[in-house]
């Protein structure tokens, strides 16, 4: 068992996707963990999952992490201080600001109180989602404020690390302004555009690639979560959707006579600007080294991308990435294998001479 910073307990409230996934970290590493639930089903299942044990009286937890929805988070804190005056409180609600300002509107102790946000999750929520492993090598962040010292706060980082997370420092203000760019912002773009396909004829979803679906992968996630998200945070969404809707009024009035002079060029710039700001986003372990794609047709049967990573791997080609999209009304899949820039020329010729068709 590998050694923890945290001496324990833990106290979780909340046993959703995050609560019970630190639960489940926390008791691989032999840390003591309290769970607790509004909700006795979840708090069941997370406990016979083996993410910690039910709260007892007198339980005196070192931490205390709260997981719950945004729009309860300031209270659940403030009960959860009151209640524990020894521990250390810190949340992992996607807004900082607004729990901040309510706890001390409160008049809570906020000198034992720290925000946080590790941006880990799935599409899927609920206990029988969470994973042990489901913040490694995932950003943390940790919102700081005058109102806590550095000393109290070193739970929270042990916490963090214990956890296989990178933590990164950043004021309520600067994270609230940063998610809603990165994720908040994403969430309604996507949802717009799957809102499209609600009454699209089956002809033309029957056309849809991997692109349409990694546009609207998050469409999928729980709209009364993401009301409180938004509601949050509505002010640096809303800063960012009105230069968005700029975007889009640039784009369409370029559209509507695409023979007009200064149009073409127009859309190549607003495309071209797409590419500049694709290429600012960190590669893989955060560096911005690029990668190139090759796509092989694989036969959609069992043991076929476990033969083909088998022979990548005996090539000494290292796979940076993999992407797998099936081809509409064919017993077909398409594998985009990512690779370094040197790699991509050999790895072709030898994939082509061992009977893998090569599709671009």
């Amino acid at each position: 068992m590998v050694e923890s910073r945290l001496i324990g307990p833990v106290r979780v409230v909340g046993t959703g996707l995050l609560g019970t996934s630190i639960g489940l970290g926390l008791r691989a590493r032999g840390i003591e963990v309290i769970l607790a639930d509004a909700s006795p089903t979840n708090l069941s299942i997370a406990i016979d999952y083996g993410a910690g044990r039910a709260a007892l009286t007198g339980d005196r937890p070192q931490l205390i992490v709260v997981c719950v929805p945004p729009d309860v988070t300031a209270e659940i804190v403030a009960r959860e201080l009151e209640s524990f005056p020894d521990a250390i409180v810190t949340d992992v609600a996607s807004v900082k600001l607004a729990p901040l300002a309510e706890l001390r509107a409160r008049g809570a102790d906020i000198s034992r109180y720290i925000g946080s946000h590790p941006l880990a999750g799935r599409e899927r929520g609920g206990p029988l989602a969470g994973r042990a492993d489901l913040f490694l090598g995932r950003p943390w962040v940790v919102a700081a404020h005058d109102g806590i010292s550095y000393q109290q706060a070193t739970a929270i980082d042990d916490l963090i690390l214990d956890l296989g997370a990178t933590l990164v420092e950043m004021s309520p203000e600067d994270h609230d302004r940063s998610v809603a760019l990165v994720s908040h912002v994403p969430q309604v773009v996507s949802t717009l555009m799957a809102r499209r396909l609600t009454d699209a004829p089956a002809a033309s979803l029957n056309l849809a690639g991997q692109g349409l679906r990694d546009v609207t992968r998050v469409a999928a996630s729980d709209p009364e979560l993401w009301v409180q998200i938004l509601g949050a945070n509505a002010a640096p969404v809303r800063e960012i959707l009105v230069a968005y809707r700029d975007d889009l009024d640039r784009f369409i009035a370029a559209l509507d006579d695409p023979a007009a002079p200064g149009a073409r060029r127009r859309v190549a710039e607003e495309l071209a600007g797409g590419n500049a700001g694709v290429s600012r986003l960190p590669g893989k372990h955060g560096h911005d080294r690029r990668f190139v794609s090759l796509t092989v047709m694989v036969d959609d049967t069992p043991g076929q991308i476990a033969r083909l990573l088998n022979e990548i791997g005996a090539l000494g080609v290292n796979v940076e990435d993999l992407r797998l999209e099936h081809s509409p009304g064919a017993e077909l899949g398409l594998a985009e294998i990512s690779v370094l820039p040197e790699a991509v020329t050999r790895l072709t010729e030898e994939l082509a001479a061992r009977g893998w068709r090569i599709a671009g």
